[in-house]
């Protein structure tokens, strides 16, 4: 099965809230997220982190530890393996852009009342994100 690597940055404030971002494009178009995306050829996951949350949210992150990875199936077949790690912003200012329709700081008891893209929600409390439940 032909596997596509992609990352996502799970990013809290210093409130406890998590960065997300509602999808504008398939998979999950209009669905809440991690922002994140696919790794291009020749980057690594933190050159592609860095890139894709300037990219989907104006913000400027420091790539930490791998919290955890899952596997969604890809629209025409194969799959995403997607890598999430914890990040930390440093600067930049939150602003939707890319193939992001919007890009919110949520408290973790406003997730369970989001539409958040398949399995989001069970794989942060794997993880034991700090407050999502």
């Amino acid at each position: 099965m032909r596997s596509t690597p992609c990352v996502g940055a799970i990013v809290l404030d210093g409130e406890g809230r998590l960065l997300l971002i509602r999808r504008g494009t398939a998979p999950g178009k209009g669905q809440w997220s991690l922002p994140g995306g696919r790794v291009e050829a020749g980057e690594t996951d933190e050159q592609a982190l860095v890139r894709e949350l300037a990219e989907e949210t104006g913000l400027e992150v420091t790539v930490g530890p791998l919290v955890g990875s899952v596997r969604r199936p890809a629209p025409g077949g194969g799959c995403y393996e997607i890598r999430d790690y914890a990040c930390i912003v440093h600067g930049g200012v939150l602003r939707a852009g890319d193939d992001a329709e919007d890009a919110r700081w949520i408290t973790p008891e406003l997730l369970a009342d989001l539409d958040l893209t398949h399995g989001l929600l069970d794989a942060l409390r794997e993880w034991n994100v700090p407050g999502v439940h």
